[in-house]
């Protein structure tokens, strides 16, 4: 979502605490998954027994710092902290994890998803959101000591992530817009693994609020249906942006969702009520309150 978004900044200032949860490894790489609690953000830890890679970093820097002494504790250089895309809660944590790990460097895909992050966080600045998470302050003649979104953010110049030591990251980012403007995916040989970032949520309610339209929904279902196409012979692992890992069946599911909610938001009678139909299909689903909630008044006028 390139729309500044008012409601999502709400929880990139909540401080919570994040867990580690199971590693998967294969020969040349392996992958930990630290979950925060808030919304089930994933960040993903690649190792190859000789570095480290992070996938995307929290929505807070109380949830960063949990996050770096995970890393810590691993014992190997970082390499590099991987954005898949510019939304605060896949970034927030960018810069404590840089002063924690000063020899890592902050890499993008490409050139649009660093201006969504510089564009997202200046917003956040201007509306004073920031005032709880200073270390994420752009730097400016006023606040020279700020966070140099410019120099600290490197786009790759290919689409691939070779890993100090061995081991490959692939990088996707031709997708059109949805859940987001500009997002990448991963895939990792090793693993035989999908880290779909924000196009797959597993329990827990998609992100359909402001910014996210119906073009944008439908583009996104289309994915979902694409992505089960491609990789049905492969049958990858897939590791969400939100949620714990699946097989590709997450692709039915999260197609299978999107129908309901289209059809209870084009029906209901009022957000009250598209929020308990939605409720009542999917009770095991998290962030009702918040993703759902402002998804349903995005699409109910």
């Amino acid at each position: 979502m390139n729309t500044f978004i008012k409601p999502i900044i709400f929880a990139t200032m909540i401080l919570l605490s994040g867990i580690p949860l199971i590693s998967h490894a294969s020969s040349a790489v392996s992958v930990d998954i630290f979950e925060g609690e808030t919304a089930t953000v994933n960040s993903y830890i690649f190792s190859n027994g000789k570095s480290l890679v992070v996938m995307d970093v929290q929505r807070s820097t109380a949830e960063a710092k949990k996050l770096a002494e995970v890393i810590k504790d691993k014992g190997l250089p970082l390499s590099h902290i991987l954005i898949s895309h510019g939304h605060p809660d896949h970034y927030t944590g960018m810069s404590w994890l840089l002063k924690t790990f000063p020899e890592a460097t902050v890499v993008v895909a490409n050139e649009e998803i660093k201006k969504d992050i510089l564009g997202f966080s200046t917003w956040m600045e201007s509306v004073g959101w920031l005032d709880a998470e200073p270390l994420l302050k752009p730097k400016s003649e006023k606040n020279p000591n700020g966070f140099d979104y410019l120099n600290n953010i490197h786009v790759l110049p290919t689409n691939t992530l070779t890993m100090n030591g061995g081991g490959e990251l692939k990088l996707n980012t031709n997708y059109s817009p949805a859940e987001a403007e500009h997002l990448t995916t991963v895939f990792v040989d090793d693993l035989n693994g999908l880290f779909s970032s924000d196009l797959a949520y597993n329990k827990v309610h998609l992100w359909m609020g402001q910014g996210v339209t119906k073009n944008h929904v439908a583009n996104w279902r289309a994915q979902l249906k694409e992505f089960k196409s491609e990789y049905s012979k492969r049958n990858p692992r897939v590791y969400p942006g939100h949620g714990k890992p699946a097989d590709i069946t997450l692709f039915d599911t999260l197609v299978e969702y999107i129908d309901d909610f289209n059809h209870i938001t084009s029906t209901a009678k009022s957000k009250e009520q598209a929020m308990k139909k939605m409720k009542a299909l999917y009770p095991e689903y998290k962030e009702a309150d918040f993703l759902l909630k402002y998804s349903v008044d995005n699409h109910m006028k």
